[in-house]
């Protein structure tokens, strides 16, 4: 959610320590293209947060810190649109506007050369071109290109995959797949209160597990009362193992959610957070 305000940090942005890379690496199955702080809001109505922010592939991952091993929202932008000016304010910071098919989002980067870098690897992954932008510096410029050729490579072996499972009973989840849509970075009684407040998004949140190298599902669902149950899910090699009665082994969390949504007849619904709430808006 974008409640409050900070101010962003003024030090250089340094990449985060290799376990912290890689902790986000295997999270989010997903290259990084471009990381820094950002100021981010959904709609004028809120004031900006501040999140360390990673673009990988076309998703814009937001972190509380620049130490956090797991993200606290993230953002496809695939879908978008186009993408306003980038224009300085009175502060001194950058601000642009990404449209996106199912709204818009506001970024403020800490000065106009963050600015234009931001929007120029958001353009390049998103349109797989690099802007013709004559203000940016052939340093920016070679690694747009560097990032554009990634990014075409991923793209073409994701095809490929999904061509490939086409020709199997029972195709494989793809290890290029983002977390599942219903997973968020918090703990058990936030959980427990995000399926009380909005039972209509759903009621099934995939998290971490309390030792955070682990995951765990939390359900609620109606009986003659709501019930709430939490289930271990065991991260072993390349594998998932769901601590039942009797041990269920997948090879990805999306393929966890899945069995319990199948397992029910569809009567458990992953938690999804809706755009277009009512309430506060959020990513």
């Amino acid at each position: 959610m974008l409640r409050g305000i900070r101010e962003q940090p003024e030090e250089t942005p340094q990449p985060a320590p290799r376990q912290i890379f890689q902790e986000r690496q295997r999270i989010t199955g997903l290259p990084l293209y471009f990381q820094g702080y950002l100021s981010v809001r959904h709609s004028r109505c809120q004031e900006f947060r501040v999140y360390w922010t990673e673009l990988r592939g076309t998703m814009l991952f937001f972190y509380e810190d620049k130490k956090a091993p797991a993200y606290s929202q993230k953002l496809d932008i695939s879908a978008l649109t186009s993408a306003t000016s980038v224009y300085p304010d009175e502060n001194g910071s950058a601000q642009f506007i990404l449209m996106l098919s199912n709204g818009e989002l506001e970024l403020k980067a800490n000065d106009y050369e963050g600015g234009k870098e931001w929007k120029g690897f958001i353009l390049t992954v998103t349109e797989l071109s690099v802007p013709p932008d004559e203000s940016l510096l052939p340093e920016q410029l070679r690694r747009m290109h560097e990032v554009l050729e990634k990014e075409k490579k991923r793209r073409i072996t994701l095809n490929n995959c999904s061509s490939a499972s086409l020709t199997r009973k029972s195709p494989p989840s793809s290890t290029l797949t983002t977390m599942p849509a219903c997973f968020y970075a918090v703990s058990r009684q936030v959980a427990i209160e995000m399926l009380e407040k909005n039972p209509s998004w759903g009621n099934l949140i995939l998290r971490p597990g309390s030792d955070s190298k682990n995951y765990a599902i939390t359900i609620r669902y109606k009986l003659d009362a709501p019930q709430l149950k939490h289930y271990k899910v065991v991260s072993k090699g390349t594998s998932y193992i769901i601590e039942l009665e009797r041990q269920v082994t997948l090879p990805s969390l999306q393929d966890v959610v899945n069995y319990f949504v199948t397992q029910t007849q569809g009567k458990l619904k992953p938690y999804v957070i809706q755009p277009h709430a009512a309430e506060e808006p959020v990513l």
